[in-house]
């Protein structure tokens, strides 16, 4: 049963963050550096989001072995295929859904996704499975630099959102509020997903 609850944690976590990370970027405002960058790729060069976050995530997986010293997390591959495929189907499946103007529509859809997102994160954590590869960017900057959770995340959103200006991703105002806030919507709620994992693990 413990195994049973992983995988579900895993999969409905990671559906749980591709729905967030999608309403961020329908919401128009700017999206999450990590996002602003794959979008930004994908106008400039071609191929979907989601085939995007394949590549930076491949891309990741080798930079992560690097700073911990470590052979390449190569079972991380199957996180990024879901995710992708997952944000595709958001995708393809809310553009004529959220199609909000005003700006307090937006916003209030940005926040939304945004904690969304660090529920999804949360939730698909406590699988213990290979992370999404920037996920396990931050994990590796916690365990190389001895930084808390909310400290790398942020470190890794500025660096993101540094290419993502490079290739004219989508930024503004809500990659702002999504780079100072998704640390914290982590922490708010990894303890929490935490201790329902602990339960159900025990049971």
């Amino acid at each position: 049963m413990v195994l049973f609850y992983r995988s579900l944690f895993y999969v409905v976590g990671l559906l749980i963050l591709s729905f967030g990370a999608t309403l961020t970027i329908k919401a128009n405002l700017g999206a999450g550096p990590w996002d602003a960058l794959n979008v930004g790729l994908s106008a400039l060069i071609g191929l979907t989001i989601g085939s995007w976050i394949v590549i930076i995530g491949i891309l990741l997986i080798f930079v992560n072995a690097l700073l911990l010293r470590r052979k390449p997390a190569l079972l991380s591959l199957f996180t990024v295929f879901i995710l992708g495929f997952f944000v595709d189907f958001w995708m393809a499946h809310l553009i004529n859904v959220f199609n909000y103007f005003l700006f307090m529509n937006q916003l209030l859809l940005l926040i939304g996704g945004l904690v969304i997102i660090g529920l999804g994160i949360s939730l698909y954590l406590q699988a213990s499975f290979p992370l999404n590869p920037i996920d396990e960017f931050m994990v590796s900057l916690q365990e190389r630099f001895g930084l808390n959770i909310m400290a790398s995340k942020l470190i890794g959103e500025i660096l993101a959102l540094i290419f993502a200006f490079m290739v004219n991703g989508p930024i503004g105002v809500g990659t702002v509020i999504i780079a100072i806030g998704i640390g914290p919507a982590i922490q708010v709620f990894h303890p929490i997903c935490c201790g329902i994992m602990d339960k159900l693990a025990i049971k």
